[in-house]
């Protein structure tokens, strides 16, 4: 289970993950630059690192060397290795062990899983935001603190059973607050532009998380990428240009919609894509402070999230007077918001479907993240990733029909089509170095 913890970590999952809402662009789950730099790290758990190795099985050996031997071969015999009792597959060489028997069909039990959680994941976000669709801050609130509690309640489990040390929990804490500044910022412009926007641009736009990954990593870290990952970002990028440029004319699928939001949802991409690669270098520093022992991965989570919920506080009345709400309007703004959430009082039009949508979509999330975990730990993180990716146009379609609270479903023109085929195409290519990466490792 360690080693799962310490895959994840490195996957910037949440967020992702996957990061309280960054969990929502783990959903999106675009890998980190390098993920077989981040992959590869060790896999032991904390606690069986501090133990000393078991001495070798020493099989076939008598009690004490027969008399009539001599020093030297008594000692050759000692210095022989102990047998080997792992089968090789047939056909000689040194090759890994063969998969267990059912081992592939787990692999794709688990993977059909986290397709549908994948799915489901992105439909019930935007779900959720029907109810909650004027009142999007209260909704990142209530998120925000939800997963603060989750998180801290972790951590804490797993301090008091010696997988948390102290060391990690006095690493500098200016990073974390960068992380929750940028994740808090990421979260209410995403809910504020998810409630506006039309369902299966969600999933389109949400993809530019990758380009400014790979933008923000480029700069800030000093990482190279290969061709094919720099013309799979630019096909992402072309992809997501001509499907918000499919026309906001009668009858496209942005018809009504103000052209700013979009942009917002980009935004929001850019600030969790920020906070993704401050997490990744809190990762590659911490390697040193702590000699080289793996962070746990509910510390960054943690920290990062208790900030977050701060900062989504300290930027409330910013942020509501961009929608008009004015500050002294603000605490009656946050009243009406419980009251629409738990849909009792009298003023609850609109709010058919809470509390029950966003709670469900809360469960979902955390459902799919440990699915996703679990993929990564009996398969690879390039079949997560694949799997994912499948998600993205399966959401678009099931988003575009009829749905329980959206019954007028979305219009898919053309051009958004072309655009999501185009950005699909841009994610596997991005994917391919990954692939042949994992297969030379």
């Amino acid at each position: 289970m360690s080693s799962a913890w310490s895959k994840s970590a490195r996957l910037s999952l949440p967020s992702s993950l996957l990061p309280p809402m960054g969990f929502l662009h783990t959903a999106s789950f675009p890998f980190p630059s390098s993920p077989s730099r981040l992959l590869h790290g060790s896999n032991r758990h904390p606690l069986l690192a501090m133990s000393s190795p078991a001495p070798p099985l020493r099989r076939g050996l008598p009690p004490s060397p027969p008399p009539l031997r001599t020093r030297r071969s008594v000692a050759r015999l000692r210095r022989s290795p102990a047998p080997r009792l792992r089968a090789r597959a047939s056909g000689g060489g040194g090759g890994a062990p063969p998969a267990p028997p059912g081992g592939n069909l787990a692999i794709a039990g688990s993977a059909a899983a986290t397709v549908a959680l994948a799915v489901a994941n992105r439909v019930l976000y935007k779900l959720a935001l029907v109810p909650m669709k004027q009142y999007p801050f209260f909704l990142a609130q209530f998120t925000t603190f939800g997963y603060v509690a989750i998180y801290f309640s972790i951590l804490y489990i797993r301090y008091r059973v010696g997988i948390v040390t102290g060391e990690m929990l006095a690493l500098p804490k200016s990073r974390f607050v960068a992380i929750g500044m940028l994740e808090a910022l990421g979260v209410v412009t995403g809910m504020s532009a998810g409630a506006m926007l039309p369902g299966p641009a969600i999933p389109i736009l949400s993809q530019t998380f990758l380009v400014w990954q790979l933008t923000f990593s480029t700069v800030l870290l000093g990482r190279k990428y290969s061709l094919n990952q720099i013309a799979g970002c630019l096909l992402v990028a072309a992809g997501v240009v001509i499907a918000v440029a499919s026309g906001s004319n009668s009858g496209q699928m942005f018809s009504g919609i103000e052209f700013a939001w979009p942009l917002v949802m980009i935004a929001s991409s850019a600030f969790q894509a920020g906070a993704s690669i401050i997490k990744e270098s809190v990762f590659i520093d911490a390697a040193r402070h702590l000699k080289e022992k793996s962070l746990d991965i509910f510390v960054v989570n943690s920290f990062g999230s208790g900030f977050q919920a701060l900062f989504v506080l300290l930027f409330l009345p910013f942020l509501s007077n961009l929608r008009g709400i004015p500050f002294a309007q603000l605490p009656q703004y946050l009243k009406e918001g419980a009251g629409c959430f738990l849909n009792i009082g009298a003023n609850t039009r609109g709010c058919d479907g809470a509390p029950w949508l966003p709670l469900i979509f809360v469960t979902t999330n955390i459902m799919f993240n440990i699915s996703l975990l679990n993929l990564v730990k009996i398969s690879s993180a390039v079949v997560a990733s694949l799997v994912v990716m499948l998600s993205v146009p399966i959401s678009i379609y099931v988003l575009s029909r009829p749905l329980p609270y959206l019954p007028e479903g979305a219009s898919l023109s053309p051009f958004f089509v072309i655009g999501g085929i185009i950005l699909v195409l841009g994610l596997i290519l991005y994917n391919v170095p990954q692939r042949q990466a994992a297969k030379s490792d």
